[in-house]
């Protein structure tokens, strides 16, 4: 597996960091950032928002939550794993 590594956001400490990287085989966007707190994690997971879909957070997954200052860094990482999708 090997990660490209896109962008981190710009106003990070050192403690913690929103990161993006695109995984160069299957060309998916992986994303790190902060768990998101209690209240939208139960917004999330007890909102129906697909008609016929399950609701709930599944166990293997997470909501996490990208500082909107890393727009442009996460449009980057978009355009990276598109065109890596082109080359498979």
């Amino acid at each position: 597996m090997t990660l490209r590594f896109v962008g981190i956001d710009p106003n990070t400490g050192g403690g913690g960091s929103p990161t993006v990287w695109v995984e160069e085989e299957s060309a998916d966007l992986v994303l790190q950032g902060p768990e998101a707190e209690e209240i939208l994690r139960a917004l999330v997971g007890g909102t129906q928002w697909v008609a016929g879909h399950a609701v709930g957070i599944p166990p293997h997954e997470t909501v996490i939550r990208i500082p909107a200052r890393m727009i442009s860094i996460l449009r980057e990482a978009c355009d990276v794993a598109e065109q890596r999708a082109r080359l498979r």
